[in-house]
């Protein structure tokens, strides 16, 4: 009896669709690459022979390649700094080859969760590492000034936690230094040297005549936590505000402060000169900026107890 062509042709009809679905599913699940931004990293995961990259720059060039790749496929990406530290640490605590590329995979699978990530926006790898550092040092940043916040305890007079008194106190410094500043683009930096680090934060913020300032993304949270954290240790520190507006005169202003026993104390217009035209490296006069006015600072700390 002649054989029917019918299940042949439903087979040979269904492998497309499946393949399709297949693909469509990949689609929703995301990807991480595990990005070693920085030539000292790169060079340290070279100790593992299954990495066959020998040079940065192609490594760099091949990762790219594969991001956009990822990207065609319309899968969404994320990229995470691989820490070949951090990667041997976890292979020792789990029983792990590290000098596998099984091993590199749970570990990148479990940095989306973890680490520090950037979602992949077709950026070119070389603009992408720069970000992705200072995003790791963002975050490095806020997490130890947040723990030394932990750790102040609470006041020996009142009993209030000094941390948590010291970002509310933060959070008001920070409104009023903006919303005196007036109209127009300010940048702000805070600086708090610790025992372990230099903690520095900055924060771009707009405010116009006819509404409240605006700052984007999470800069005022970093900014107010390391400027809450030199409140709360009562060490040296200070504060410099930057403003840009448009129209006839300066077309910048700068203000400065310092941190004292817990305070914000404004500096002088002489002294704000002084720190912006120092070198601070050699000591040597720096010229001053064209369209530029040194002013003195402002009050915004309100009287009372420093906590």
């Amino acid at each position: 009896m002649p054989r029917s062509d019918d299940n042949r042709t439903g087979t040979t009809a269904g492998r497309p669709a499946r393949t399709s679905r297949r693909r469509t599913l990949r689609r929703e699940a995301p990807s991480t690459v595990g990005l070693l931004a920085d030539a000292g990293d790169f060079a340290a995961m070279r100790r593992y022979r299954s990495f066959t990259f020998d040079d940065h720059r192609d490594y760099l060039h091949h990762v790219d390649g594969l991001l956009r790749s990822l990207a065609a496929q319309g899968i969404h990406t994320t990229v995470a700094l691989f820490d070949p530290e951090e990667y041997a640490e976890y292979c020792a605590e789990r029983g792990i080859d590290p000098d596998t590329p099984q091993g590199r995979t749970r570990f990148t699978a479990e940095l989306a969760g973890t680490s520090t990530v950037l979602p992949y926006t077709g950026r070119p790898v070389d603009e992408l590492a720069p970000l992705l550092l200072d995003e790791a040092v963002r975050q490095a940043t806020w997490e130890y000034a947040a723990t030394l916040l932990a750790a102040v305890g609470n006041c020996a007079d009142c009993g209030e936690d000094i941390g948590t008194a010291s970002l509310q106190r933060a959070a008001d410094v920070l409104d009023r230094l903006v919303a005196r500043a007036g109209p127009g683009h300010h940048h702000l930096v805070c600086s708090v040297p610790t025992e372990d680090e230099q903690l520095v934060a900055a924060l771009h913020a707009e405010t116009r005549a006819d509404g409240p300032w605006r700052v984007g993304g999470r800069e005022s949270l970093d900014f107010v936590t390391v400027l809450a954290a030199g409140l709360a240790l009562g060490g040296p520190g200070g504060l410099v505000l930057r403003s840009s507006t448009e129209g006839p005169g300066p077309r910048d202003r700068v203000h400065g402060w310092r941190l004292d026993r817990g305070r914000l104390v404004p500096l002088s217009a002489a002294a704000v000169f002084n720190a912006y035209c120092t070198d601070a490296d050699t000591g040597e006069p720096v010229a001053p900026e064209s369209g530029v006015e040194y002013c003195p600072g402002y009050e915004v700390d309100e009287p009372g107890p420093p906590h």
